[in-house]
């Protein structure tokens, strides 16, 4: 049987609005494509969800800027820990970030243990770890996109094990389609992603490409092996897309079409992600938000594909969690379908004219 939402949705206390509202301005300038996809969710889910969103983009920002520091990125990583553990205690600091995030957590019963998984898998970028096989590059996206897409799970009510699989699968699909995208980016900022196995059987010694990272038909092969294993996660995806609240499936199918979309222009470039990162133009955005309305997956009643083994923990974590409130998700403040259109729509009319936006690390 369909696993059933759990109700909630009520409308959030009237001083945590403001922190909402300066979240969703954070993420204005850096994460557009999130914007964009969560826009078609109800509000009583996207603006939660951008909470959540904009911890996440602060927590990848602190790391990356960490510099600055004394105590470097794993400082930065320390720091983190400390602010999240005050948030969880209801004592969040001083930020809308963390203030927002007190109460989205509360009210969701996110557990603790997705956001630690997060910041570990920060901390393995901290690290410079390498990933030797495509199993051990999904224990990484599990850790920095599976997580967030059992957050949003949690977010649309879903906690059977079944759905909450399909997100993350979700999650990690995202992560390697950016991965995939970003190969020379990375590469010149001394990180590598790919796994270090598929290198070695294309006939590259991973260090000495990293040292001086050109595109040629080997590094093709495995971008390629890459786009593949994202692909097949992306097909494990319908099932729990089905599972979700009818006003909820356009929103997340629009998330899974505009990250695969990425994966599929980078094939039109021939694999070359090294020396040109790839962008996927407004028109096909708005055709692929079109298709993301239109489709409204059919009520499932099998179970979908076996858990993948990376994200079992972050599954056990989310289906033992509990809200604190129950009430119908997304009833209130839902705005109708065609105002979520029109206001994606114009949204990516100003993205084609402002240029290219990054996306973050840690959402695919």
């Amino acid at each position: 049987m369909p696993c059933p939402p759990e109700t909630r949705g009520a409308p959030l206390p009237i001083d945590a609005r403001a922190d909402l509202a300066a979240c969703r301005e954070s993420l204005r300038n850096g994460s557009r494509t999130f914007l964009a996809a969560s826009m078609l969710l109800p509000r009583g889910v996207h603006e939660p969800a951008s909470a959540l969103y904009a911890f996440c983009r602060l927590a990848d920002d602190s790391v990356d800027d960490s510099g600055d520091c004394g105590s470097g990125p794993q400082g930065a990583v320390s720091r983190l820990r400390e602010r999240l553990l005050l948030a969880y205690a209801g004592t969040p600091q001083a930020h809308p970030a963390d203030r927002a995030l007190s109460v989205v957590v509360a009210r969701h019963g996110i557990p603790y243990a997705l956001f630690d998984a997060l910041l570990e898998g920060f901390g393995w970028d901290v690290q410079g770890r390498r990933y030797d096989s495509l199993e051990s590059l999904h224990d990484y996206a599990a850790r920095v996109a599976g997580t967030v897409g059992a957050m949003m799970a949690l977010l649309m009510g879903v906690r059977c094990p079944d759905g909450l699989a399909r997100a993350c699968d979700l999650g990690v699909a995202m992560q390697l389609s950016n991965i995939a995208r970003d190969v020379g980016e990375d590469a010149r900022m001394g990180r590598l992603y790919l796994p270090r196995d598929w290198m070695r059987e294309a006939g590259l010694d991973p260090e000495q490409w990293l040292a001086e990272p050109c595109f040629n038909p080997a590094i093709a092969s495995v971008v390629q092996r890459v786009l593949d294993a994202a692909d097949q996660l992306y097909r494990r995806v319908d099932s729990g897309v089905a599972r979700l609240p009818l006003a909820c499936r356009p929103g997340i199918n629009a998330a899974r079409f505009l990250y695969a979309e990425i994966g599929h222009e980078v094939a039109r470039r021939g694999m070359d992600s090294v020396s040109r990162r790839a962008r996927v133009p407004a028109s096909r955005k708005a055709w692929l938000l079109l298709r993301a309305i239109s489709l409204l997956t059919p009520p499932v009643s099998t179970p979908g594909a076996p858990v993948l083994p990376a994200n079992r923990f972050l599954v056990e974590a989310a289906a033992a969690s509990r809200p604190l409130v129950g009430d119908r998700a997304g009833a209130v403040g839902r705005r109708s379908l065609s105002d979520r259109v029109v206001w994606t729509a114009e949204l990516f009319a100003r993205l084609d004219r402002s240029g290219p936006a990054g996306v973050p690390r840690s959402l695919g």
